[in-house]
């Protein structure tokens, strides 16, 4: 089972059902180093920005309702998931240390991590004595819980920590750009934001637009990863209430997908027979390579089910470009409105 592409909070929930859930196919269908400078960014998108940063007191609530009180914006940030690693570099505010440096290289390339970013172990269960070592004066955790032991250890040592829920299924996007404020607003970075979510609402207009004028012969679509254990794959659709289904509805597409998702990230589980039960919807999946798990896209080119699913047999399955974040900010929500439309315009 892969860990490497669930979030945080994601992870605990799924980290057992997923096993479960895992059907056989032929049975049913790093080290740490010095951290870079906190002012200066990588971020090709921050080249150009003439954005003001601001100076003044800080004082924000994160999801949990906890307000964090701070003298002057954070600079000196370290950020325990890759959603906020990437709105930081957005917001063209460097890290000073991460969780899983290396998974965000591989999972996330709507920013660049600066080389030398301080990695502070596994989001799971990060380094507390690595996150000391940074020295921040912020750092922010996805948990729903003020009780996590990272929260508690890291607070019994001064450090302000902002706990962020990481998803709400009942209106995904609206709480992607709403999470990326309340970064914004921690690092003083307000005027920056807004210049990034323009941008942002500026591709949705344009991106369905495209969509709007393609002759296409269905508008419904399923998007899903999976993974392979052994002889075994799982299927998880990204039903309603998921963020990369909600920005394919935002284009006037309709998720097919209509089983039994969770309330947070609305993620489902399935198999192929469940996956070939969508009628004629166009498919999309992941095309990052998980380095975690065998391929699980050859394995399913090998079933009898498989193949008989119409948009396998019309030739509308879609892989996304790699290395984009289904659980990020609006940099990875921007490529993700792309994947769409030059999947189904060209």
């Amino acid at each position: 089972m892969t860990r490497t592409h669930l979030p945080r909070t994601a992870f605990a929930t799924f980290a057992s059902a997923t096993a479960i859930c895992a059907l056989a196919l032929t049975g049913c269908g790093t080290t740490d180093t010095d951290a870079a400078d906190a002012k200066s960014t990588t971020s090709a998108s921050c080249a150009d920005d003439s954005s003001t940063a601001s100076t003044e007191p800080v004082s924000v609530k994160d999801d949990t309702g906890h307000e964090i009180s701070l003298d002057e914006p954070a600079a000196k940030v370290v950020s325990l998931e890759w959603q906020y690693t990437e709105d930081l570099l957005s917001l063209c505010v460097d890290p000073v240390a991460v969780a899983d440096a290396k998974g965000f290289t591989t999972w996330d390339t709507a920013e660049k991590l600066p080389e030398g970013t301080t990695d502070v172990g596994t989001r799971q269960e990060p380094n507390v004595e690595s996150i000391l070592s940074a020295d921040p004066d912020l750092v922010i955790i996805e948990t729903t819980n003020r009780d996590d032991k990272i929260v508690g250890q890291l607070e019994d040592q001064g450090i302000p920590v902002m706990a962020m829920a990481g998803a709400d299924g009942e209106d995904p996007v609206k709480y992607m750009k709403d999470t990326f404020t309340t970064v914004a607003e921690a690092t003083g970075r307000t005027e920056r934001a807004e210049s990034v979510l323009a941008d942002f609402d500026a591709k949705v207009t344009e991106s369905k637009k495209a969509i709007a004028e393609a002759d296409l012969a269905t508008k419904e679509f399923v998007y899903f990863d999976g993974w392979v254990n052994g002889s075994n794959v799982a299927i998880r659709p990204f039903g309603q209430g998921s963020l990369i289904g909600e920005l394919g509805e935002e284009l006037g597409l309709k998720n097919a997908w209509t089983g039994e998702v969770d309330p947070a990230y609305g993620l489902g589980q399935t198999d192929i027979e469940g996956i070939s039960k969508v009628g004629d919807a166009n498919f999309f999946y992941t095309g990052t390579e998980d380095p975690e798990s065998e391929d699980y896209v050859e394995l399913l080119k090998k079933n009898d089910i498989w193949a008989n699913i119409p948009a396998v047999k019309d030739d509308r399955t879609f892989a996304f470009p790699s290395g984009i974040w289904t659980f990020g900010g609006p940099k990875s929500s921007e490529q993700a409105l792309d994947a769409y439309v030059d999947a189904l315009t060209k």
